[in-house]
């Protein structure tokens, strides 16, 4: 396994090999998940603590789970009961759990780079689950799982990317990591919902559905961020979803056998029709939610790897100093 990070904070600073790495190894999980055994035993030992500064369902779920499923010892932080609320600062959290020993920690934070400067002052493995408008690491490893899977492949394909696009930490993650396997993307939104400095991320950018959906393999659909917008980016819900919500008559201009994605939570009748959203032989929505599961498994799993790694030989490096 060529995964040499010690943290997974973006994907910004993974290579291709490492990339497919997690997913190589994801796919297994995804067997092993589908039995009725669903144990493994390569975090036994291991303590993984769950600190999400956001509300999340999906994945903050699909960490306890993966977590539980390679047996470790997992802990969900209340943070709506923790000392954060009281003042402490996040490098003081940090601190005084660095001083319990835990060997994984899962964040999610509203504040871009605060994950990175968390994974500075501890010494386990960090995993980023999302952070502000930077990052979601493992939204795009599983999003990538399931094209793959989809597909067949992740190299030549085109992808479109549309709806909220500049404050969605989703898309930027994907970006990185389609744009790493030599895929076509496509940004696809209202200008006022797509960043200033687009055209210089080596994407297309389109402000209309049927020309950036035109011929494309996968249709990749955003969750309008409201709770990051100040001021009107949008008329109204109506008028967002008659121009840029996927609806048949847009996915039509798509490729006759084009997948439909979306990281959920879905608002249905705004950014994607509810009959599409649904439709088996078009939709894998669900399917995101179950690689979900495997591919964090795999990311914990060979952070773990590399975690015991640099311990074994820091403690040799010790003796021998002795």
């Amino acid at each position: 396994m060529a995964f040499r990070a010690r943290h997974l904070l973006g994907i910004e600073g993974l290579g291709p090999d490492e990339i497919t790495s997690v997913l190589d190894l994801a796919d297994n999980y995804v067997d092993l998940n589908r039995q009725d055994v669903k144990h493994d035993t390569a975090l036994s030992g291991l303590t993984q603590i769950n600190m999400f500064f956001e509300n999340s369902t999906r994945t903050q779920a699909s960490f306890e789970i993966a977590g539980k499923r390679l047996g470790a010892d997992v802990m969900n932080m209340a943070v709506d009961s923790s000392s954060v609320k009281k003042g402490e600062t996040l490098i003081d959290t940090a601190l005084t759990l660095n001083a319990m020993h835990p060997d994984l920690l899962v964040v999610r934070h509203p504040h871009s780079g605060a994950v990175s400067l968390l994974a500075q002052k501890v010494n386990c493995a960090v995993l980023n689950a999302g952070d502000g408008r930077h990052e979601h690491p493992t939204q795009a490893l599983l999003d990538a799982l399931t094209i793959r899977r989809a597909k067949g492949r992740l190299h030549r394909l085109t992808i479109a990317i549309c709806g909220d696009i500049a404050h969605s930490r989703v898309a930027r993650s994907n970006i990185w990591l389609l744009s790493k396997m030599e895929s076509r993307v496509r940004l696809v939104g209202p200008p006022t919902l797509m960043p200033s400095d687009a055209a210089d991320w080596g994407v297309e950018v389109y402000g209309d559905m049927a020309e950036g959906l035109k011929d494309a393999d996968v249709v990749m659909m955003l969750r309008l961020q409201k709770e990051r917008m100040d001021g009107g980016f949008i008329p109204s819900e109506r008028e967002y979803f008659h121009r840029f919500g996927l609806d048949p008559a847009k996915l039509a201009h798509a490729k006759d056998d084009a997948i439909v994605m979306h990281p959920g939570p879905m608002n249905r009748g705004v950014e994607i029709d509810g009959t599409i959203a649904d439709d088996i032989n078009r939709s894998v929505i669900q399917d995101q939610v179950e690689m979900g599961v495997a591919v964090r498994m795999a990311a914990m799993r060979l952070l773990a790897e590399n975690l015991r790694a640099d311990r074994a030989e820091k403690a040799s490096l010790k003796s021998v100093d002795a």
